[in-house]
């Protein structure tokens, strides 16, 4: 089933548009319903699987898809692949839930932006959303552990060896490229890391371009990882490693 919608365009037209996919027709009402409450966002269609939020996305050019990871057919990772590819200028957030544990390392390689939880708060959603919109990525807190200890779970070392790991290859980084790396971490935008750091997001930019280079990641939603596992994000030392986050 695929719902293109139309109506309200010129009211919208400055709001993020959005295409979101789920196989469950009471989850895409409640979504829809999170997110027609935001006048900062505007639902331009809706799918129940992947290839039709592939066919979706190709039409409208939204600024965002927001994808299930299970869905018949055509799954949100397949789809997530594919927009990434084709319509890199649409960002793609991935639904996920604690029990979906072991396709989020798979969905990190799709391009994917951001993970929120199902469960989560829809305050969660929005922000994750505007996020990636302005070139941030988003890991709700909750899933952001699960990762870290997913992959962990699957290193060579445990999850004591990724953090030491991590910080040394944090340590690399300059002063400055450190503190961008944290903002990344914490799923801020360019503009958003611009204005806590007292510069210019073009600065902001080229900061992040040289620390993804530096630390041989793909994207920003790496980098967050990578972040998260060296603790330069508030709180988010891995369970188990009893070395200090860094300052």
């Amino acid at each position: 089933m695929v719902r293109s919608t139309t109506e309200g365009a010129d009211a919208a037209n400055a709001a993020i548009r959005v295409v979101l996919a789920d196989d469950e027709r009471m989850v895409r009402a409640g979504l829809r319903a999170i997110l027609g409450a935001d006048p900062g966002f505007h639902v331009v269609g809706e799918a129940s699987d992947g290839a039709e939020a592939v066919e979706l996305v190709r039409e409208h050019r939204p600024e965002v898809a927001l994808l299930d990871v299970q869905m018949p057919g055509t799954d949100g990772l397949d789809a997530a692949e594919t927009i990434t590819a084709e319509v890199p200028g649409t960002a793609v957030v991935i639904l996920t839930t604690f029990s979906e544990d072991a396709y989020i390392a798979r969905a990190l390689s799709c391009g994917a932006g951001g993970f929120v939880l199902k469960t989560g708060d829809p305050r969660e959603l929005l922000s994750g959303l505007r996020a990636v919109v302005d070139g941030g990525a988003y890991l709700s807190p909750e899933v952001a552990r699960r990762v870290i200890t997913e992959l962990g779970a699957t290193g060579t070392g445990g999850r004591m060896s990724r953090g030491a790991a991590a910080r040394e290859r944090t340590a690399r980084l300059s002063a400055r490229e450190r503190e961008v790396l944290t903002h990344v971490g914490e799923g801020l935008s360019n503009e958003e890391i611009a204005g806590r750091l007292g510069i210019v997001p073009g600065t902001v930019k080229v900061h992040v371009g040289a620390l993804l280079s530096r630390l041989g990641v793909r994207n920003r939603v790496q980098a967050a990882i990578l972040a998260y596992e060296a603790g330069l994000v508030s709180g988010a030392a891995l369970p188990g490693d009893d070395a200090p986050a860094a300052e």
